[in-house]
Order: structure tokens, then sequence, then C-alpha cells
């Protein structure tokens, strides 16, 4: 689908890219930019640069770039005509008609519509129903009828269509049902509920919307717990349950509990700053949102051996996002809803103050496996210790728990910190390495592949600083319009946006946010953001056309041209 042009300029107007972004990221003043840790991929140190003069935004790490538009489509989970609906919205902004869009609208819509009602069916059924275990187990839970109406609990009776039946009835249609995840078509064709005799935890988003399901079974039957698959409106892995609650606190800290019930415990001993995942490990998406609501974790995963290994993956996910992490350590109990129902709130909140750093736990974990009585076994658990206390950034906390570790374990200081010293050597090496690979990598993509002939290294060069013109001037590139005869470039990329600006007579990354991919508009991005520094000029335009027309027509017959060209304007080969 497609929008005016000047509708998808009035929305950039209206969304400015350093004021969106500081919804999601902490953005750090650079200069005439931002900077802020990518919220597209896992980083420690900031390498997504805001360009409040090109309203746009590139990743030097990921290659993630684009407009507001695209930030907005691709934090969200968006599809670009919603993400253009969602900017509108917050701006007020009236949105033109268009077919193709109002379907993918209406289809969400009416998922949405559909969970909703389902979820009061559910609510009805637990309340009013004759079946009645699912409101014993509740009530077994210890759960207060004003926590179950809080969390909108309810319960998919033991039928195999009483809900499908319901939601027909309501006026919804049968592919809209399914689209959903809330009926299934059998072999012979018919519908049938997707939850039956389950007790149901429905999922609510941060703008307090019904967009999936949990469902727990009341006898031994498999799976246990059953989530909506995905749909237009959910996908588990970027979702968090109760987060429309967390949102709200005051708290500067998140706890990561490992459950449905776990988390409506917490919230009601009073903690509201409580998610939990949606039946799977914690995604680096759900890391990196996490990052928008707290300062830190604590992770109050169960105390049994799959729980610790959880944890260390959690702890491994928010170290990827540089988000400091502390581990409850529960004893007489395997999970605070069991320690808050046998110890009461207060200890609870003690247990929350008093929890260990992450290291302290990583530490601990060493000697699992190990016979430390041994030679070969103390050897390995060097090894462990030395792979943690590198992992530590800052020099003074490594000390500390470097001495620490020495003293529990009767390790010489000077030795643990030898080889701690030796592998941090190796690990700046490693990555030195990694960076300069992701730089390779990432140009071999920006050019589909790495130019091979002086030919095609005159085409790149000068095809990228056309395109660099003229979306700095977009204003002033019309007589380029009468100047192109381009055809058959080398790539496809450059050839696509060319075509794209001859059809139009105008451009800019909102036009193309509709047209190009997630991919490609990185590598248009990322063009604009590499060159920002060495400002386009017409002159340098007008050369830069007549080397793509000689190059289309292989009529050069050296490189001294372009050579010269390059060294005047700075077209280094770090442009390229």
């Amino acid at each position: 689908m497609t929008y005016s042009d000047d509708f998808l300029e009035q929305i950039r107007a209206s969304s400015p890219m350093e004021s969106v972004a500081s919804n999601y990221v902490n953005l750090q003043r650079r200069g005439r930019h931002y900077v802020c840790n990518c919220p597209f991929h896992s980083e420690k140190t900031p390498s997504c640069t805001i360009f409040p003069d090109t309203q746009s935004f590139y990743c030097f790490g990921c290659g993630a770039g684009g407009d507001v538009i695209t930030w907005i489509r691709r934090i969200e989970g968006l599809e670009f005509p919603e993400a253009v609906k969602f900017l509108a919205e917050k701006s007020g902004i009236q949105i033109p008609n268009d077919r193709e869009a109002e379907q993918r609208v209406k289809l969400r819509t009416q998922i949405l519509a559909i969970n909703r009602e389902a979820a009061n069916f559910y609510f009805r059924n637990l309340i009013s129903g004759k079946d009645k275990r699912g409101l014993e187990y509740l009530i077994s839970r210890k759960l207060k009828p004003e926590t179950i109406r809080k969390y909108g609990l309810g319960y998919a009776p033991d039928s195999w269509t009483e809900l499908t039946d319901h939601l027909l009835k309501k006026g919804f249609q049968e592919e809209e049902l399914i689209a959903a995840d809330i009926s299934h078509r059998s072999s012979k064709n018919n519908l049938y509920d997707v939850y039956r005799c389950r007790v149901m935890f429905p999922i609510v988003d941060t703008r307090g919307a019904v967009i999936g399901f949990g469902g727990r079974v009341m006898d031994n039957s498999q799976p246990k717990y059953l989530n909506t698959a995905k749909t237009p409106v959910f996908d588990k892995g970027r979702n968090l349950f109760s987060l429309n609650f967390a949102q709200n606190s005051n708290s500067s800290s998140m706890i990561l509990a490992e459950g449905y019930m776990d988390v409506i415990a917490i919230n009601q001993a009073g903690f509201s700053n409580v998610v939990a995942t949606l039946g799977t490990a914690i995604t680096p998406e759900q890391a990196r949102k996490l990052t928008q609501y707290a300062r830190e974790m604590i992770i109050a995963y169960d105390s049994d051996g799959a729980g610790q290994t959880a944890t260390q993956k959690a702890i491994n996910r928010f170290s990827e996002v540089g988000l400091p992490t502390r581990i409850l350590h529960m004893t007489d109990a395997k999970d605070p809803d069991e320690y808050i129902k046998k110890f009461g709130s207060e200890r609870f909140r003690l247990l929350l103050e008093q929890a260990g750093d992450a290291i302290n736990f990583r530490l601990d974990r060493c000697e699992e496996g190990i016979d430390t009585t041994t030679e070969a076994g103390k050897v390995n658990l060097l090894k462990r210790l030395v792979t943690v206390l590198t992992e530590i950034q800052d020099p003074l906390e490594r000390e500390v728990y470097l001495s620490r570790t020495a003293n529990k374990w009767d390790i010489t200081v000077d030795v643990l910190h030898q080889q701690v010293e030796r592998q941090l050597k190796s690990k700046k090496r490693l990555e030195k390495a990694k960076q300069w690979q992701t730089i390779v990598d990432h140009t071999t993509k920006s050019e589909q592949a790495l130019p091979q002939t002086p030919e095609q290294i005159r085409e790149t060069r000068a095809a990228q600083r056309v395109l660099y013109y003229i979306f700095t001037f977009p204003k002033e590139s019309a007589w380029i319009l009468g100047s192109m005869d381009l055809h058959n470039l080398s790539n496809p990329l450059y050839q696509k946006v060319f075509d794209f600006f001859q059809e139009k007579g105008e451009i800019s990354l909102s036009m193309l946010g509709n047209v190009l991919s997630d991919e490609e508009m990185g590598k248009i991005t990322g063009i604009l953001a590499k060159q920002q520094d060495f400002p386009a000029s017409k002159q340098e335009a007008i050369d830069c056309l007549q080397i793509l027309g000689q190059s289309l027509d292989k009529q050069i017959e050296s490189n001294d041209d372009l050579i010269s060209l390059i060294q005047k304007k700075k077209l280094g080969s770090d442009h390229t």
C-alpha cells in the first residue's frame, strides 16, 4: 500500500526522530547527534546514532537504519501501515483511506476485539460457570477475589465449541477466529476451541489490549501450559506477562519471575514491578524491552536445577544489553509463590533487598560438577573462575572480586591476577578481530558483493555520492532527472532507488519506507550516515553522473579521472 508523499512527510515532521527514540532508549548527546545502545541487537557500547538533521537513525554495529516510521515498525513489531497509524494517532493526524491498509488494520482490530470478548467469556465462566475446578484451583493458590479480577483470570470450559459458537454469534468470522488462534479447523473442516478445561491467563500489552492467552491444564495432560501462537497482534518472544502493571511501578528495579502464578503472587504481595516470559527462556528482544522500564533486574526463578540454568541464561541476556542483575536466593521454598505463602510479603521484601549480584552467582556455580580435591579439578575450577572474572568490565570491581575469589579458594592472588590479565589481552584481540570482521561483513552486504573491477568501484562510489546529494538536497535535485539516463547498474538496490527517484521526481526516506525492506533501508541510511562528514555539491553530483554514464557505456579507459575526483572530494576507501 502507499501513502501520499505529503502525508508521510507530515508524519515525520510531527514525530521528531530523537523524541520518539527517547521513549525506548536512553539517548546521549554527542555533538549534533545522539547515540544509544541499539534496540535491535544486543550491545553494551552505543553504536546506534540518531541524526536530527536528517530525521534518521543508523546502527554502525548491526546495520539497522531508516526513519522514524522504520524505527516504530521494527521496535513495536508492526507492519508499515500500522506504524504509520501508530505515529498518526500519537500526533492526532487523520489517516487517509486505503483499502489494503484498512483490511490489515481491520484484522488486527478484530483480533483484539475477539481476544477481549474471549477474556470476558473465560472470566464469566470462571465465576458463574457450572464447572468450578478453575475457581477452586485459584482459591487453593491463595489468590484473592480482587487479584482474580485485576488479572482478568478465567476458565475455558470442557467443551469443543462453546467459545467458538459464542464468538460466531457475536458476528465474528471463522477466518478471524483462526487468525486470532482462538479456534482451529479440524480435518473435517469444522472449527473447535483451542483452549479447553484450562485456567486462563490473559496477556495484556502496555496499551491495555488483550493480545493473547496462556492456559494451564487441570490434570496431568500435556502441555501443562499452552500459549497463543504467533498472530498479527502477538509474539511470545517479544512480549512479557504483567508488563502492563509493571510499567507503572515507581521502582527502578524489575523482578523477573518464572511463570504466571509467581508473577501474580508477587504482585498480590504488593510488588507490581514483576514480569515473566511466556513459556520460553528470555529472548534478546525481551531483554532489550526491559531496559526501557528498569535500571536493574532481580531474577526470581525457581531454586531447582532447571531454574538455576534458566537464571544463568537470563544473566547472559541482561549482560548483553548492559542491564545490571541481582539474583534472589531463596531457602526453604522452591519459588517466590511458596516463599510468600510461608513467610509473608515483608520477608520477601527483605529477600529482594538482600539479593546477591550476578557475578557472585556465577562464581559460586563454577564448582558445580568438579572434584576440587584433585589437581585436574582445581585446574578446571581456575579456568572457570578466570572466565567469569574477565567478563567484569570495571577494573576496580574486577579487583574486588578477584581478591575475594582468591581468598575463598586459597589461590595465590598473583597467579589468579596473571591468568585474568592474560585472558583479558586475548579477549581484546578477539574483540578487535570481531569488530573488523563486522565492518567487512557489513561492507560486503551493503554492496551485495564486494566490487572486483575498477569500473565497479568507480560506479559504486559515484552512485553513493549522487544518492547522498539527492537525499541531502531533495528540493534542489530536480535538474538531475534531466541528466540521468541510468540503466543496468551493477548494484540492484541503487538501481531501485534511482528508478524510484525518476518515477516520482523526488525522494525521501519516508517515501522509500514502504518500498524497501528493513535491510535495504539500513543500507541506504548507512550511505547517508557514513558520508555526512563530506559535504555534497552540485558540481560533484555532475561529475559523478558523468562517471556513471560513462561506466554504463563502458567508455572509461583508466582510473586517473576517478582517482583525482576521489582525492579532491575526499571519497576515501572508507566510504565504499
